[in-house]
């Protein structure tokens, strides 16, 4: 598919999917033909171009309930990407049902994302967090959770894959166990909804926040997952137009059910009815045989990398496409900086995980990520150039 994606005909290698992925023509075409031909809002208008929009930007809804298998459209939420998915559950929902001395649950390898939110709520309800141990090999398992869980835990709110350790938790097994003890799971799917398959019904989760942009879709879309009893209790954070149906001038309000609830203003709606396209789009390629891909470029990668006694890898374990290291005695942003000099991307520093490096020992690593384009020779040219026996002389 390499074809597709005009960022591939500029001579970079690019290891930095994590972040955010490269863009394929399909997005492009989409949005320019949003803006060329039906450059109408949402929800707004009775003229054709304006219900064309409606239907596309709908349809697109649709397009990602059935992506993830949600029982109904409603409860897909369009938000500006899985921190404002979030911010919305964790302030819309939790900071109305929780109160003083109930206790979240955390990880330390969680994103920046999922984790200040929960330290304002803290300081805000005077909750208490605590977080679930992580192995020898930094990852989640259910016999480290139920040692911590106690009377108190009403939230569980975990990464399904973590951005640095890049490690698969057993999310049915742990959101199984939450519930039978009537404790609600939240799940950043940043890191996994655009690798591996999601089944909102199949893992019974209660909320679920990911971005577009980690999936080949444009920056600025995201979505909020919840299920329809939970959506019908949260509360809007941002208010305006598109999520009231009257108000008046006493004050009295009649607010939309969600979805629309949670999207108040003028959406990002091209974007939107782009991100439509690629999840098609994602569909046609198989989230399985994108699995499947990353494991083996992974795999690829460690065997070479291991190959160099002067890295260090702190995931080989990891069932995901990511790979952390680190090179003996180079600071990551140097190196990665280095490796820049030969066009190739990686990520540099502590990845949004800033609390994991009291469970790592090394506050910044160096991160690899890939995605299903590409290839074991963009792998041998990141290889050959860490190898290179000048490294710490081209650095200095």
């Amino acid at each position: 598919m390499r074809e597709d994606f005009p960022m591939l005909k500029k001579d970079i290698i690019y290891f930095d999917n994590g972040a955010t992925t490269l863009k394929p023509n399909i997005l492009i075409e989409s949005l320019k033909d949003y803006y060329e031909n039906y450059s109408a809002n949402a929800h707004r208008g009775d003229y054709d171009i304006s219900l064309k929009v409606d239907t596309m930007y709908e349809n697109t809804r649709k397009i990602i309930k059935n992506f993830i298998n949600a029982k109904k459209e409603s409860e897909i939420a369009f938000t500006s990407g899985a921190t404002d998915s979030l911010n919305k559950i964790i302030f819309g929902y939790f900071r109305n049902t929780l109160k003083e001395n109930d206790e979240v649950l955390l990880t330390l390898s969680e994103h920046a994302s999922n984790i200040l939110p929960w330290f304002e709520l803290k300081d805000e309800l005077n909750l208490n967090i605590n977080y679930i141990p992580l192995d020898e090999n930094y990852e989640v398992t259910l016999e480290n959770l139920k040692k911590v869980i106690t009377p108190n835990t009403k939230v569980i709110s975990i990464a399904h894959t973590t951005n640095v350790v890049g490690d698969i938790r057993p999310i049915k097994e742990i959101i199984e166990y939450a519930h039978k003890n009537n404790i609600l799971v939240v799940i950043d799917g940043a890191q996994s909804v655009p690798h591996i398959k999601v089944d909102v019904q199949d893992l019974d989760i209660d909320f679920l926040a990911f971005s577009a942009h980690k999936m080949c879709g444009p920056t600025g879309v995201g979505v909020l997952y919840g299920k329809e009893e939970l959506l019908n209790n949260i509360k809007p954070i941002i208010f305006g137009g598109g999520m009231n149906a009257s108000f008046d001038y006493d004050g009295v309000r009649i607010y939309k059910e969600a979805p629309h609830l949670l999207e108040a203003g003028t959406p990002n709606i091209a974007d939107v009815i782009a991100f439509g396209k690629i999840v098609e789009y994602i569909n046609n390629i198989g989230i399985e045989n994108i699995h499947k891909k990353e494991l083996e470029l992974k795999q690829y990668l460690i065997e070479k990398l291991e190959q160099n006694k002067n890295i260090t890898i702190y995931n080989k374990n990891s069932k995901s496409g990511i790979v952390t290291f680190n090179y003996k005695d180079i600071f990551a942003q140097d190196l990665a900086i280095y490796l820049n000099k030969y066009n190739i991307c990686v990520r540099a520093g502590n990845h949004c995980a800033k609390i994991l490096k009291e469970e790592l020992k090394v506050k910044n690593t160096c991160r690899v990520s890939f995605y299903f384009y590409n290839t074991k020779e963009e792998i041998d040219k990141l290889v050959e150039v860490l190898n290179n026996k000048k490294i710490k002389e081209e650095i200095i």
